[in-house]
């Protein structure tokens, strides 16, 4: 199974951005998004920006995903 994350652009070196998520930073590549920018809500499958997402779409996924994590803590 596959799984993209949302995220956030924090900055821009080159073809890498630092995005935010989960109050987490990480480097990624954005070469494969058009224009991306500082402030951009993204989507990051495997290291790379595949996709802008609007706010919207940003706020309900990191909603999804902050659920889902907290009901799989302790799973074994």
């Amino acid at each position: 199974m596959c799984l993209a994350v949302p995220a956030k652009i924090k900055s821009i070196e080159g073809a890498y951005g630092d995005v935010l998520y989960l109050g987490v930073v990480q480097r990624v590549n954005i070469e494969l998004i058009e224009s991306p920018r500082i402030g951009d809500y993204i989507l990051v499958h495997a290291g790379f920006a595949i996709e802008k997402i609007d706010k919207d779409g940003y706020v309900e996924l990191q909603r999804i995903m902050s659920y889902l994590l907290e009901e799989c803590d302790g799973y074994e």
